[in-house]
């Protein structure tokens, strides 16, 4: 299963109740449609997955699924630190008809690496969706090392790693030690362009809500051979890529959609708004971009 090269890390809009608001996700998801999106992944990290109940989560993947209507596929996030939750979850998703899961390391129980395999084995046996592993040491307290990667990408379904350690190295070794099939996405907008030259697919995008024509350029840009054009697309990105994780994300990001007139409202606690100076500072890096 090929998900594109631009994946976006949807967030999940709220009303002032702060309850799971519909109207603004179905706006949302045309907005990331006509700006280059490919795919979307619901109930990430970015999406608030850990605020979000498993009833809101599979409403979400439901009217999201409807919503797209087939211009963009659907990654369902399904995965936790408890493997049986996950598997639930999964076969829940896959009978709402979502095109693929994202499935996160185990967070807080620090298993070994045979542990982490095994996660993921168990889940990949229990679904014919495809699998994407999620690799973010900073967030879950746990490195998916090169090898257990690379003997995950053997399991027929688990066909795509989103990698956000930041390791280029462990990268370029995953992608030497695995198959052509399987795909390594950035799981960093500032890494897209390092990790596309390393050999990798595409990226799974945070920033590609309010940049992503931009963002799709760059992209096409690498691949039609025009490196040069490609880079300067970065360079232009570099500081929004790095401004919108001034604090936790998705606050900034959310608060740029409000921003262009894309209402997606606050983040549920324990996230909390901006500070203004913080807000400031990523609004005045995003006007400059687009000027």
């Amino acid at each position: 299963m090929d998900f594109g090269r631009l994946i976006t890390a949807m967030v999940t809009p709220f009303n002032k109740k702060m309850e799971v608001d519909f109207v603004r996700t179905k706006q949302l998801v045309e907005h990331l449609i006509q700006t280059g999106t490919e795919t979307i992944v619901v109930a990430g990290t970015t999406g608030e997955s850990p605020t979000l109940s498993t009833e809101e989560k599979l409403q979400l993947f439901e009217k999201v699924l409807d919503f797209t209507q087939g211009r963009a596929k659907v990654i369902a996030g399904t995965g936790s630190n408890d493997t049986r939750s996950s598997i639930t979850l999964t076969k829940k998703a896959e009978a709402i008809g979502v095109d693929g899961v994202m499935i996160v390391a185990p967070y807080y129980n620090k298993p070994s690496q045979d542990g982490i395999y095994q996660h993921f084995k168990a889940i990949a046996a229990e679904t014919q969706l495809p699998i994407m592993i999620y690799n973010i040491p900073g967030r879950t307290g746990i490195n998916i090392q090169t090898d257990t990667i690379v003997k995950l990408s053997q399991i027929e379904n688990i066909v795509a790693v989103k990698e956000a350690s930041g390791d280029l190295s462990q990268m370029s070794e995953i992608l030497a030690k695995t198959s052509e099939n399987f795909y390594l996405y950035s799981g960093d907008d500032k890494l897209t362009l390092p990790v596309l030259s390393i050999g990798g697919h595409g990226v799974v995008s945070v920033a590609s809500h309010v940049v992503g024509n931009q963002m799709k350029e760059m992209i096409d840009a690498y691949f039609t051979g025009d490196v040069k054009k490609a880079a300067s697309y970065h360079q232009k990105l570099l500081p929004l890529f790095e401004g919108i994780f001034i604090t936790s994300n998705p606050v900034p990001i959310k608060e740029l959609l409000n921003e262009i007139g894309i209402q997606v409202g606050s983040v549920r606690l324990p996230l909390v708004p901006a500070k203004k100076e913080q807000s400031e500072i990523v609004r005045s890096i995003y006007h400059n971009i687009i000027m």
